[in-house]
């Protein structure tokens, strides 16, 4: 299946008929710059193409008034000084005689991608429309939004669909207000925003827009907002967001669709948000949304105003729906600013692909203590010569995957290998990849496996242990940790460690050992691979002890490809001791690990954010054998 494009071209008839320079940012070329773009990339063939068709009346009545319908409705009829007497009656909006029929394609866009999603004709998608809409209230348009799209959708998806739990996530550089004026009394609809606020001195001037400003009644609880105070905030501060806000909330949350009002307004060069995040960054962004729900993503333009730089991320995001790996991001992983967490009182959520078989003795018998291949007789010299023979061709075949993910030509792989030849064949791995130029292996160790001894701790290798025998931080490269016990606790470990080490060491190439014994079943070994896959830019290369190898391939292989990994079931919270441990790590690593220092232990009173600078490391840090108990 192939990610849904839906477009009509229809949409680029309403523009701005008079002079007004804060209204002149949203115009016909938004869409034709982004059309033109994936055509030359060549992004647009590879989707299914849907023709969008005008949303009926009374889909636009799930969320909006019949007085307010029947108010654009006469627009069509209007000439300009009656559309400009009528467009001065609200913030930021003009209206053209184009403008109803515009905005009903623009929600009928939304409804057929979500629909192509649900009913399984498309995995995920994006819909290029305009106006866009998530400012418009029930009864108002509001900041160049005429029809609310995405709130449209979610209802849409609950009455026609049956869904109970929808996850909108609006990433655009302003805040939404109209979305969460419509759920924020609905427990189903879980709203996130971050948003340019400068202390409520930016449009729409909300009160608000300001974190504690939850939801109400039932829907307590289930709107975040995330307001940026100042300008300036790049991929590192986006990142954080979603690792330690966002993600650990969605995932609790569970969502049966996610909703994404994406607006790139909030990229470099807009000269409405004044960000720093590069288009590559909505790729990263896109694919951590996608091991939700399914991958059942749908992405809907909202703003974007720098035409090169919007048409960029959109290429970078469909890129993302389609499975491509994304490119590695580059230059610091330092947020700007820390900022402590906010308790929210009352319900809510927030508690918080090559394959090889190495059946290989000449790798297993370099261990000691590992027996070589039962033979019910002696074997003869003959026999020993084909067992030879075989054992190199191999590790000749594993060796030329190493060399096919360092050098391009492979994006990922999978190799099964002997339980008692795990340490030898990542030993193998670490150093056919540094003979190679890597600079830098992140080797994820699931289970008990010790650090090669013949292999320096100089900063080119990574080695995080997840399940070995005691939590220790032997240097800054070198950190155990035992398995947590349940999915919140795993959960909290990748999105509150994993990930942010990854992100920050940038990888050349991810190096993963799992075995049978390493306590995590196969969902959780998926979500995991899938996840690394983000920050490394597809290059994961998977090693499985045998037992485990053609069960867990089935599963790993389409994760490896893009594909969404599976559910993990119920959740459950992380135990105290899991959050202790995990809090002692973070500190240890903190002065070298800039990602990590984002998020504060401390909780603060509802609606309090302090922003303060970060601290630089403490001259001297010593990572040497520290443990925790």
């Amino acid at each position: 299946m192939a990610t849904a494009l839906v477009y009509h071209e229809d949409m680029t008839a309403a523009r701005l008929l008079w002079d007004d320079p804060e209204c002149e940012l949203e115009r016909p070329e938004r869409l034709v710059a982004v059309l033109s773009l994936l055509r030359l990339r060549g992004l647009e063939q590879r989707c299914l193409r849907l023709s969008a068709c005008e949303a009926s009346e009374a889909e636009l009545g799930l969320v909006h008034s019949p007085e307010y319908v029947a108010l654009v409705r006469e627009t069509q009829t209007l000439d300009e000084d009656e559309l400009r007497a009528l467009s001065k009656q609200y913030d930021a909006v003009y209206f053209h005689p184009s403008t109803f029929h515009c905005a009903r394609l623009a929600v009928g866009a939304t409804l057929q991608l979500v629909e192509a999603v649900l009913t399984g004709a498309a995995p995920n998608g994006l819909a290029l429309v305009r106006p866009p809409g998530h400012h418009s209230h029930r009864a108002a348009a509001n900041g160049f939004c005429v029809f609310n799209n995405v709130a449209i959708a979610a209802k849409h998806a609950k009455q026609k669909h049956g869904l109970h739990r929808i996850l909108i996530v609006d990433w655009d550089v302003h805040h939404g207000q109209g979305i969460q004026y419509i759920f924020e009394d609905d427990p189903s609809v879980l709203y996130f925003s971050w948003h340019r606020y400068e202390y409520g001195r930016f449009w729409p001037f909300l009160r608000e827009s300001d974190t504690d400003a939850v939801g109400q009644g039932q829907g307590r609880g289930f709107t975040v907002n995330l307001p940026w105070n100042q300008v300036g905030m790049g991929n590192a501060d986006y990142l954080a967001a979603f690792l330690h806000v966002l993600l650990p909330l969605a995932f609790e949350f569970n969502p049966e669709l996610v909703l994404v009002s994406a607006g790139f307004d909030s990229a470099i060069g807009d000269p409405e948000g004044q960000m720093q995040a590069t288009p590559e960054c909505f790729a990263h962004l896109t694919q951590l949304l996608q091991v939700l729900a399914g991958g059942r993503v749908c992405a809907v333009l909202e703003g974007g105003y720098h035409l090169d730089s919007l048409s960029e991320s959109v290429c970078m995001t469909v890129q993302a729906l389609l499975g491509d790996p994304g490119p590695v991001l580059q230059g610091s992983m330092e947020p700007c600013q820390r900022c402590e967490g906010h308790r929210v009182e009352g319900a809510g959520v927030g508690r918080l692909t090559a394959l090889i078989s190495l059946q290989c003795p000449g790798v297993h018998t370099e261990r000691p203590g590992c027996p070589g291949p039962s033979l019910d007789k002696p074997p003869t010299r003959q026999h020993e010569s084909l067992t030879q023979d075989k054992a190199l061709s191999a590790l000749g075949k594993f060796l030329f995957l190493v060399d096919g993910i360092l050098n391009g030509k492979v994006t990922c792989g999978i190799a099964a290998i002997p339980a008692c030849g795990k340490a030898a064949t990542l030993d193998v791995a670490i150093q056919q990849s540094l003979s190679r130029g890597a600079q830098r292996l992140l080797c994820l160790v699931l289970g008990e496996l010790d650090w090669p001894l013949d292999i320096a701790d100089d900063g080119r290798i990574l080695w995080l242990n997840i399940g070995g025998k005691e939590t220790a931080v032997r240097s800054a490269f070198h950190i155990s940790t035992p398995l947590p016990g349940t999915t919140g606790g795993f959960l909290n470990y990748i999105l509150g460690l994993v990930l942010p080490l990854a992100y920050s060491f940038q990888p050349e190439l991810v190096l993963v050992t799992v075995g049978p014994a390493q306590g995590l079943q196969n969902p959780h070994v998926a979500l995991l691979a899938a996840m690394l896959r983000i920050p490394a830019a597809g290059r994961v290369l998977a090693l499985l002890e045998e037992e485990s190898a053609p069960q867990l391939v089935t599963t790993l292989a389409p994760v490896l490809h893009g594909e969404a990994p599976p559910s993990l079931g119920p959740f459950l919270m992380a135990s105290p001791e899991d959050i202790q441990t995990l809090k002692c790590l973070r500190a240890q690593l903190e002065p070298r690990w800039k990602l990590l220092q984002v998020a504060s232990e401390a909780q603060g009173e509802a609606g309090s954010c302090h922003r303060v600078p970060l601290g630089k490391p403490p001259s001297g840090t010593n990572y040497t054998d520290q443990a925790c108990s």
